[in-house]
């Protein structure tokens, strides 16, 4: 009885203390990853390597030489992927095929994986952009999933909405059961 009534005059003293706990205003953590900007990106030569990253609301990549800033809500579409890449790139590469009974070729075959990213923006006139990343694997579903909480726009559903909405993933279930 006495739990019960010390509940009873509790309630009211928390009721009272939620209208001052701000809902919704959480900032989101920054999410930042090492990359390579493949293309696109004014400013930039082809495959900089650089610091990808989303904080409030604001895509920046920045490499030794150069850094820009892309507001996620001037992102049109944004479109993750996975890649596989040479382990042995560039001109050791290319000389290892080279090498005799096949090895080169064999060599060329060594692979790592890769995530991708790929983003259409409009700049401040209204042209149109895009610029491709490439970023371990594991990194660009969340470059992503902080680009849409931003403001960006996505052609393609993140991973999460994909298996949550899927109509042939519902279909299935009906089909087995």
């Amino acid at each position: 009885m006495i739990f019960k009534l010390a509940r009873m005059k509790a309630l009211p003293v928390l009721l009272s203390m939620s209208a001052f706990i701000p809902f919704g205003l959480a900032q989101q953590a920054p999410v930042s990853t090492e990359a390579v900007q493949l293309v696109g990106m004014a400013g930039f030569n082809n495959n900089s390597k650089g610091h990808l990253k989303v904080d409030d609301g604001v895509l920046s990549f920045a490499s030794s030489k150069n850094n820009t800033s892309i507001s996620a809500g001037s992102i049109d579409d944004v479109v993750t992927g996975r890649d596989s890449e040479r382990v042995l790139g560039g001109t050791v590469g290319t000389l290892s095929r080279l090498a005799p009974y096949g090895g080169g070729t064999a060599l060329s075959l060594l692979r790592k994986k890769v995530d991708t990213i790929t983003i259409e923006y409009r700049d401040s006139g209204g042209g149109l952009h895009g610029a491709i990343f490439t970023m371990p694997v594991g990194e660009a579903e969340s470059i992503k999933q902080a680009l849409l909480a931003g403001g960006a726009h996505t052609s393609i559903p993140t991973i999460a909405d994909a298996g949550a909405n899927s109509p042939a993933q519902s279909d299935a279930r009906e089909q087995v059961h």
